[in-house]
């Protein structure tokens, strides 16, 4: 995609730190991280998410991540991560290609996350629950 900050970043138009990189697959650190060493995971194909991207380069996605988290986690010393994906805008997506966000996180780091809850209705858990099945079984 002509104007996407990550195919740039991919052919080398816009510089970053690069972690890793593979035939498929592209990890570099985030220019805003929330702690030392977030790492985003990018598929070198471009796809807006995970609502369009082709399985096998959500595969190597996350495989890559996978490798990526391990090695943070031994190197950095941190004590676990969090791997994160946005999807749209209303789920907080800002660069619409495809990516996993590494965020390596501490016991004591005060991020916190999820502080909006909702919890289910009387009968609504199983109503929810048969709209996602129906539409699995369309």
């Amino acid at each position: 995609m002509k104007d996407c900050l990550f195919c740039k970043i991919i052919k080398g138009e816009i510089p970053c730190t690069k972690v890793y990189e593979d035939e498929k697959t592209l990890a570099f650190l985030d220019i805003n991280p929330t702690n030392i060493g977030h790492t985003l995971v990018i598929p070198k194909n471009h796809s807006r998410n995970i609502f369009d991207i082709k399985k096998e380069d959500l595969e190597s996605v996350y495989n890559t991540s996978q490798r990526i988290a391990q090695a943070i986690k031994n190197s950095l010393g941190v004590d676990g991560v969090n791997i994160i994906s946005n999807n749209e805008s209303a789920a907080g997506q800002l660069v619409f290609h495809t990516h996993i966000h590494i965020v390596p996180r501490l016991e004591n780091d005060g991020f916190r996350h999820w502080k909006g809850k909702r919890g289910y209705e009387d009968g609504e858990a199983e109503e929810t629950a048969l709209k996602i099945q129906n539409d699995l079984n369309m």
